[in-house]
């Protein structure tokens, strides 16, 4: 295995891209093997590298890690971006779950049809602007800090600002009701490894097209039309 860590998945964001964003923040140099085909998807299966048939797969430290959430954990601990002790982590974990929920409406917006993205669009603003963002701009005025856990840099810092990015790319002012909201992301933006993924050039993926959607439909045998939520 290499030195760096390795990630198997496809050429866009999907699970894979808050791997992606961990890793930058990190500072961690990564390599990854896009998957284009069926065959390659079939030779992981086959080769018993993906525990439960799924992507996305990291190998790193000697081990081959599916599970995004088990593999988001692990980078976070091995480097010291998961708090200091266990209430830290306890809140990490559930910031960072609030916000997966939040993603989850963003992750398959590429998958559906026209008039369903319309839909899934005015939900995600709505979810975000009534439920989750209100949320994380009470924690920060409240806690008086620059970050969300105590005064450190964390993974549950790099998860929201993944969010944000994805929701503005829903509705680029959505944070205009939220002023903890946005000195947070302008703070974090700033943060050395978190400018230079946001650079051009960088690993980080655009926004999913129909490419994409097409190479993981094929290698996936995705034959079925997503529904929005």
């Amino acid at each position: 295995m290499s030195t760096k860590p390795k990630l198997y998945y496809f050429d866009g964001r999907g699970k894979m891209e808050s791997i992606r964003w961990l890793l930058a923040a990190a500072g961690v140099e990564f390599e990854e093997e896009f998957l284009e085909t069926r065959d390659q998807y079939e030779k992981l299966l086959q080769g018993g590298s993906l525990l439960f048939q799924q992507v996305p797969m990291v190998e790193i430290d000697g081990m081959r890690m599916v599970q995004t959430r088990a593999i988001l954990s692990y980078i976070a601990a091995k480097y010291n971006l998961y708090g200091k002790d266990l209430k830290e982590r306890a809140l990490i974990d559930m910031y960072v779950g609030g916000t997966d929920d939040l993603m989850g409406f963003i992750l398959m917006f590429p998958f559906l049809s026209v008039e369903d993205k319309e839909k899934q669009r005015a939900l995600i603003v709505q979810k975000a602007t009534s439920r989750y963002f209100p949320v994380y701009e009470k924690v920060l005025k409240d806690h008086g800090q620059d970050f969300l856990v105590g005064s450190s840099f964390s993974w549950a810092d790099v998860h929201l600002l993944e969010a944000i990015l994805m929701v503005e790319e829903k509705k680029s002012d959505v944070l205009s009701g939220f002023p903890q909201l946005q000195a947070f992301k302008a703070r974090i933006s700033s943060i050395p490894t978190i400018k230079k993924f946001l650079e051009p050039g960088s690993q980080r993926k655009p926004v999913p097209d129909d490419k994409y959607v097409e190479t993981v439909r094929r290698v996936l045998r995705m034959y079925y039309d997503v529904k929005a939520n």
